[in-house]
């Protein structure tokens, strides 16, 4: 009989999941806007109060990553949970930019701290047998969130004010971390050789070998797919396509939701060969669409293939690097390759910038459609799981120091 996916603990944590994302996307959106029109914030301290979340976030799933099973899965959420109540409730007293980067660095960290603790507790509440399928429900909540969260934080900001989207984002982290204390969280049961790898200070037990190249693959294809975050609506506005711009994301976030299952079963069935490859080429696509396009059709088309790309990629990279790692190991994997992410996210908006000031949009988004297939030339070339489990398993512990 296969064992159930949508167990209480599975759907609990995925709930979760989707608010913690969902509240960090939602900021992330207006935080400039705010910095710039209410702090006075000149537009290169509001990008960096913007930014600077994500210093914190990467900090966290360092030490986090490395302290995960030591401390335990249980007291690193909940603790998490907690800080990112504080710091998100400090965004009411904030009189200054100096202080709102001093909040928006702690509340990345804490977004970094429970993000990445429950990215290794919902693997506990997936089936061994189902692990591709589970992940990729899983990580539907992450892709919801970044679709909806800036839609509804444009909206609210808007309608309303700065202070009633602080306060329901309060209330949303507040029930969240209710239900964290409520759900049975296990902690990982450690060997005495395994508590000696990870309470060593080797590079090994900050940053997982194993997953290092889909952690680099996941940074370019973070970096492509920065070029949409950052400059989308200033490229809708040349295009004059400004109000079915509003629209991209909404088809991303469904294409998203229609492929999740689909991508899932064929992972666990085939081998993740059949839905890696695909991304790749999808992303890629989707942004040649996107580079040549001329009417709010094309737009959204290339909102559908962007979403079959990177949104396929990052659950199913999530899925391959639990597929490299024992349990005990499962923290400092997903830490290694989220870091991987995140800093493509954040680099991307610097370095397509700078590159923004010799080249057009459309140019722009022609090179960045050439990332995704180097990232598919370095996962043909380089991911061999087989030989990587074995390579990193002979490396003496004094190379990984």
């Amino acid at each position: 009989m296969e064992e159930k996916l949508f167990n209480k603990g599975f759907l609990t944590i995925t709930i979760i999941n989707f608010i913690v994302y969902l509240v960090y996307y939602l900021m992330m959106v207006i935080i400039a806007v705010v910095a710039h029109n209410q702090l006075h914030a000149s537009f290169g301290q509001a990008g960096l109060a913007s930014g600077i979340y994500i210093i914190g976030t990467l900090i966290a799933r360092l030490i986090v990553g490395k302290e995960l099973e030591l401390i335990g899965r249980k007291k690193i959420v909940r603790w998490g949970a907690i800080l990112y109540l504080i710091t998100t409730i400090a965004y009411l007293f904030v009189p200054t930019v100096a202080i709102l980067d001093a909040v928006r660095l702690f509340n990345g960290f804490a977004y970094g701290m429970t993000s990445t603790a429950l990215n290794a507790i919902v693997t506990e509440f997936i089936p061994e047998k189902r692990k591709g399928e589970g992940i990729n429900y899983y990580g539907l909540s992450t892709s919801l969130a970044a679709a909806i969260g800036p839609f509804i934080g444009l909206l609210l900001l808007n309608a309303t004010s700065f202070r009633f989207i602080v306060i329901l984002s309060v209330i949303l982290i507040g029930i969240s971390m209710v239900a964290l204390f409520a759900i049975k969280i296990n902690n990982v049961t450690l060997s005495p050789e395994h508590l000696s790898e990870l309470k060593s200070w080797k590079v090994s037990s900050f940053i997982e070998f194993k997953v290092l190249l889909i952690a680099g693959v996941g940074f370019l294809m973070g970096l492509s797919y920065s070029s949409v975050l950052s400059f989308l609506a200033s490229y809708a506005e040349t295009l004059n396509l400004v109000s079915i711009s509003s629209f991209f994301f909404v088809v991303y976030a469904g294409i998203v939701t229609l492929t999740r299952p689909m991508s899932g079963r064929i992972f666990d069935r085939f081998g993740e060969n059949y839905v890696m490859y695909p991304s790749y080429f999808f992303l890629a696509l989707g942004l040649v669409v996107l580079a040549l396009t001329h009417n709010g059709f094309t737009l959204l088309l290339s909102g559908a293939f962007i979403g079959l790309g990177y949104g396929t990629f990052m659950s199913n990279g999530q899925a391959v690097s639990l597929k490299l790692v024992s349990s005990h190991r499962v923290g400092i994997a997903l830490s290694t390759y989220f870091i991987g992410l995140d800093l493509g996210l954040g680099v991307g908006p610097y370095a397509l910038g700078a590159l923004h000031a010799v080249l057009t949009f459309r140019e722009l988004y022609l090179v960045s459609a050439v990332i995704p297939v180097i990232s598919a030339i370095l996962y043909l070339v380089f991911y061999h799981p087989d030989r990587i489990k074995k390579n990193v398993a002979t490396i003496p512990s004094e190379e990984l120091a």
